[in-house]
């Protein structure tokens, strides 16, 4: 279950600060979050990413995993956790459709 609580807002704006707690981890709001494109932040190995990055938590693009790896391979692993190796970090992934029409898909 995804519950987030508000620790303190501002007087002047709408401005806030939250702890969003997921199953997969704790996030402290605001936060930065990188892009994990496939599954994986270039350059690093997943063990690293939350070491020494400091990062909260991943957004996978959803388009770009369904052309490559698919989602059988992601099932193969047990889920995007499992396949990605991030097992220290939170993930989340958006909806692709900016990549569909982007890219020249749904163009018919």
């Amino acid at each position: 279950m995804i519950k987030f609580t508000i620790t303190k807002k501002s007087n002047k704006s709408r401005a806030r600060l939250g702890i969003l707690k997921t199953p997969h981890g704790v996030i402290e709001t605001p936060a930065l979050v990188p892009v994990a494109t496939q599954a994986t932040i270039k350059t690093l190995i997943p063990q690293d990413v939350a070491d020494k990055t400091n990062s909260q938590i991943l957004i996978c693009n959803t388009f770009h995993l369904h052309l490559k790896p698919g989602e059988k391979i992601i099932d193969m692993f047990g889920g995007l956790h499992n396949f990605a190796n991030f097992k220290k970090i939170p993930l989340m992934t958006d909806s692709g459709g900016f990549q569909v029409f982007s890219l020249g898909f749904g163009r018919d």
